[in-house]
């Protein structure tokens, strides 16, 4: 049983090119969000890999190991950045292998070894950000922001596609939030991901006619249409909702 008044804090430190984050305290039922969207948050920011210490973490329900897989989850098609458990006790060590937490979200003993582990040579990400106002003219500083970096990094086929999506999304979050919509634009050999911010935490989720009519297609039916892959990611601040295009999704 999980105690209500269970602490954990979670500071965070830059080695090499990863996020190092150092969790010290209980994870347990009342401080599992706090835990996995800590590692949902650092991974947006786009590090090499994240790290997370768990050497001073207690756990006292072993099933609680899971919210790193479930971090990784929600990363996992993007930003697809790695997350790797740091445990210098040998005991502890095992006793988290012993979940099956580390097919998914390896664990080592200590940050050297976590950092040589590290795959080299993904393809070159190329990322901008635009934080836009909270008004309708957004839309179009979004469309013209996608179509002047795509045109940049020569992927123009894309710009129809991805124009749409960022309709979409950035329509979203003046409608449902209210809140100032940032866009952030990636790429990573032939595909590109569209994602934009918002102050909700509420998740993006599909929605269709409440009659079930055939006039009526949600928005984020029209980017699950248009992509290879879309979802909602929970952050400190709200969350982030993505979509990533490639060759097979041109207009």
């Amino acid at each position: 049983m999980s105690n209500s008044s269970s602490q954990l804090t979670v500071s965070t430190d830059t080695v090499a090119r990863a996020c190092l984050l150092r969790a010290v305290g209980t994870l347990d039922s009342s401080t599992y969000l706090q835990m996995r969207d800590s590692v949902i948050k650092a991974a947006l920011d786009e590090p090499q890999a994240v790290l997370v210490d768990v050497s001073e973490l207690a756990v006292p329900v072993p099933s609680a190991w899971t919210v790193f897989t479930s971090a990784r989850w929600h990363v996992n098609t993007w930003p697809d950045i790695p997350i790797l458990l740091i445990c210098a006790p040998p005991a502890a060590a095992a006793r988290i292998s012993h979940t099956g937490v580390t097919r998914y979200v390896p664990v080592h003993p200590d940050v050297d070894s976590a950092l040589a582990s590290l795959v080299i040579g993904k393809p070159l990400r190329r990322r901008v950000r635009l934080q836009l106002p909270p008004r309708t003219s957004s839309l179009r500083g979004s469309r013209d922001f996608v179509t002047e970096w795509l045109t940049n990094w020569s992927l123009g086929e894309l710009i129809p596609t991805a124009k749409v999506i960022v309709d979409v999304l950035v329509e979203n979050v003046l409608h449902h939030t209210g809140s100032p919509p940032v866009v952030r634009l990636e790429s990573a050999g032939s595909a590109v991901t569209i994602a934009v911010e918002d102050t909700d935490d509420a998740p993006a989720v599909r929605r269709e006619a409440p009659t079930g009519g055939a006039g009526y297609t949600s928005g984020l039916a029209v980017v699950d249409a248009l992509s290879r892959a879309w979802g909602s990611s929970p952050t400190p601040g709200g969350k982030t909702v993505w979509a990533v295009v490639g060759p097979e999704n041109l207009l």
